[in-house]
């Protein structure tokens, strides 16, 4: 879509004031107290009263901006401080502060959110619960009925709560706990049960939901990634994009591409009008057909709250086109903003409505103005577009998304930049596809196909950009970090804007660059020279990598509990081959990385032990193996695997008996574990999965010669090591593979205490990031990344 420079287009800017006091009056009310918006309400009131009696015969234009500012402040001071004081107060919020038990016969309001959790033992990576809005009707707790009608959070199993449709009326029993957003919600329900009394949807949602399930059976002709990313493109349906395209996408700053909002609406909608000109239809008819597309996307996306921002501006903007009058978009932006909150005052909180109403501002009033200047200076008026337009959203959008996300994308600009060409194009396919898909399939596959290019250079684009070193910056998350970082985009801005600060800013980089640069360059980088073996950093769970004498090649020990972590590590110590991949045991923080070690490289093999429970990851590992082609072998006890400058010997399991069935705390399945013995430049290394007493025990019985320089501590440094096993294997480096913050206790103050008892030298990737061993004269030494 392209912007037009000349002549300029005046902004009409009565509205914003009457915007801006509903959005921040309901903000402040709901991030403090209801009494905030009343008094907010009541100075706007008084304020406008007072401009438009100065306004009343010398400025007739900015006198209906006062009586707007005046409707503004009676309605944020009357109706909406009345709603946020209920909510309040709600009593559904007294039993909650008490965690109490409550049935409740609600309505829902949104389609069911999953909360992605990573593997861990026998659990399988993936979703285990989702977030549902709803609206309660009936309330009852301790036999007593509960006089409410206020929105409730429902935390739920997500096998038989996912399915749940917007509009449906369910019942629901469990535990209340005060909410954790400042929103309209007055309680957070945590049911365990199945929804009860399901009331059938209505029939556009059962439509919209069947549409939305044909655009994903359509998409499934793609590879796994784009079969993902096209329904998330269209849709806003994330469902089916792995968490590591996720994170990707995040770290890149092109997340916004997956959440609909008015950038989606605008691409199908200015479709359809150029379909509607080109066929020589009228305005009235033209905006009559887009807005019945317009009323339909909001539908077929769930109603999202940028979604319903951007129908509602649709909707307006359309109506002057009908009307013949052509107005700027920031009247309709600013009136839209008005009736959604006085709607549904919780978008006020919403960052994702935020993201969509500023990325548009910056699109209205900064992107044209730098378009005008670029093309006025001798740039090509499409160079001009393409540069300013990811710039004025990145600018005017990083505020809220550094609040949001607690970090900043420093790679975002370019991202967007080489993003845009192909989002269009994907979205108008991906719509293609979901109307066609819903009558005739065979057909849908084709503009599927089709948006497969685009859908794959997106994703390479977002993969090389959140790889770049320093792509992500940390930064405070809430509505504070979202604050600060506005007040640094406006002090850059301030500074871009005068000659003298200019100079300033560049000698103060200068200097920055002439502290940072020699620092890198005397501090070791990454890999460090001749590395041995490497503890990544994977969150809880384990994946070590040993180098070979060959570069570019090494062996793979465990994968960690999600794609993406071990791929980045392995990406960072540039191994493009991996001739063998073992995993020491089936639970899910051992394999559910094992899909990413593929990810551009080659791989000759995967190894296990006896083990083949639990049966849903033996059966995810045979399907990975397939896919790629690659064989399955199993190790056995004494068996010895050499490659150039790397040897390992599986000393264990010992004994295998009960220990290849499940059990409920995956004790029989830990004492399963493959135990190497690796011989590398840096000295002997044991790695021992997650074995824990009576494997331990089997081993020192066995007689088998256990020393090594370097332990790879048994189950993230659990309580469950014996002493006399830690001391027959006396080893100088003690590596524990850990995730941050953990709920488990690990590592365990009494294991850490007795390995540093006996000499080692104990790192964690919690603290110290990956951890590299590498030959110090002959000893081992280590070299730890950093978080």
């Amino acid at each position: 879509m392209r912007i037009e420079v000349k002549p300029p287009v005046w902004q009409d800017f009565r509205l914003v004031p009457s915007a801006l006091v509903l959005w921040l009056g309901v903000l402040t009310g709901l991030l403090w107290n209801w009494w905030v918006a009343l008094a907010g309400g009541l100075a706007a009131f008084a304020v406008a009263v007072v401009l438009a009696w100065r306004w009343r015969a010398s400025n007739r234009r900015w006198f209906a901006g006062a009586g707007a500012l005046m409707v503004a402040g009676l309605v944020l001071a009357g109706p909406l401080a009345v709603r946020l004081c209920q909510a309040q107060h709600d009593p559904l919020s007294t039993l909650a502060a008490r965690n109490m038990t409550a049935t409740v016969r609600a309505t829902v309001d949104e389609r069911p959110k999953p909360i992605e959790s990573a593997g861990y033992a026998g659990q399988q990576a993936g979703p285990r619960s989702v977030v549902v809005k709803a609206t309660v009707r009936l309330a009852e707790s301790a036999g007593e009925p509960v006089a409410t009608r206020g929105r409730v959070v429902l935390l739920a199993p997500f096998q038989s709560w996912s399915k749940l449709l917007p509009g449906q009326d369910v019942t629901a029993m469990g535990s209340l706990a005060l909410p954790r957003d400042a929103d309209l919600t007055v309680a957070a329900v945590y049911v365990r049960g199945p929804p009860v009394a399901v009331t059938d949807p209505s029939w556009w949602q059962r439509a919209a939901e069947s549409t939305r399930e044909a655009l994903r059976r359509a998409c499934s002709v793609l590879s796994e990634d784009a079969a993902g990313l096209v329904p998330g493109l269209v849709v806003g349906d994330t469902s089916g994009v792995p968490v590591q395209v996720q994170r990707e996408f995040t770290d890149a700053g092109l997340s916004h591409l997956m959440a609909v909002s008015g950038s989606n609406l605008a691409v199908v909608a200015g479709a359809v009008l150029l379909l509607l000109r080109a066929l020589r239809v009228g305005p009235r008819l033209s905006a009559m057909v887009a807005g019945l597309v317009v009323v339909g996307f909001v539908v077929l996306t769930g109603g999202e709250p940028s979604v319903l921002r951007a129908g509602a501006m649709g909707v307006v903007g359309l109506l002057a086109l009908a009307l013949g009058r052509r107005r700027s978009a920031l009247p309709a932006l600013a009136a839209a903003v008005c009736v959604l909150v006085v709607y549904d005052p919780a978008m006020a909180v919403s960052f994702g409505f935020a993201l969509s109403v500023v990325a548009t501002s910056g699109l209205v009033l900064l992107a044209p103005r730098w378009v005008d200047t670029m093309t006025r200076r001798g740039m090509p008026p499409g160079l001009a577009e393409g540069l300013a337009i990811p710039l004025a959203a990145f600018l005017v959008t990083a505020p809220v998304i550094a609040g949001m996300a607690g970090q900043v994308s420093v790679v975002s600009i370019a991202a967007n930049v080489l993003a845009a060409p192909v989002v269009a194009p994907a979205t108008v396919l991906g719509v293609l596809t979901a109307l066609i898909a819903t009558f005739w399939p065979a057909a849908a596959t084709l503009p599927a196909l089709a948006a497969g290019p685009e859908a794959h250079w997106l994703l390479l684009v977002a993969r090389h950009a959140s790889r770049v070193p320093g792509a992500v910056l940390p930064w405070p998350g809430g509505w504070w970090g979202g604050l600060l970082a506005l007040v640094a985009v406006a002090v850059l801005v301030v500074v871009l804007r005068r000659p003298r600060f200019r100079v300033g800013l560049a000698l103060a980089l200068v200097c920055v660059l002439l502290i940072v640069v020699p620092v890198r360059m005397i501090r070791p980088g990454w890999p460090p020279a001749g590395w041995a073996m490497v503890a990544c950093d994977v969150g809880q769970g384990d994946a070590e990598v040993l180098a070979t004498a060959e570069p570019g090649r090494a062996i793979v020990v465990d994968t960690g509990p999600e794609p993406g972590p071990v791929d980045e590590c392995l990406a960072r110590l540039d191994v493009d081959r991996v001739p063998l991949v073992v995993l020491s045991h089936l639970h899910a923080d051992h394999i559910s990385g094992l899909e990413s070690v593929f990810d551009g490289r080659s791989v000759g093999a995967v190894a296990v032990g006896p083990g083949r429970m639990p049966e849903w990851a033996w059966r995810q590992v045979r399907q990975v193996a397939d896919r790629h082609g690659v064989p399955l072998l199993e190790l056995e006890l004494g068996q010895r695997l050499d490659w150039p400058g790397l040897s390992m010997e599986v000393i264990g399991p010992r004994h295998i008996g009960s220990q290849q069935h499940d059990d409920a705390d995956g004790t029989n399945i830990n004492n399963a574990s493959v135990v190497v013995r690796a011989r590398t430049p840096a000295g002997r290394v044991l790695l021992t999965g997650d074995v824990e007493l009576l494997a331990q025990g089997d081993l020192l019985d066995g007689g088998a010669d256990l020393h090594a320089e370097v332990l790879k501590v048994p189950h993230h440094g659990s309580r469950f090591s014996n002493p006399r096993f830690l001391a027959a294997v006396a080893p100088r480096l003690a590596l524990i593979s850990v995730g941050a913050g953990n709920d488990y206790g690990h590592p365990s103050k009494s294991t850490v205490d007795a390995l540093v008892t006996d000499g080692a030298l104990v790192t964690r990737t919690d603290t110290d990031g990956d951890t590299a061993v590498v030959a110090d004269n002959g000893e081992p030494a280590v070299v730890r990344r950093g978080k």
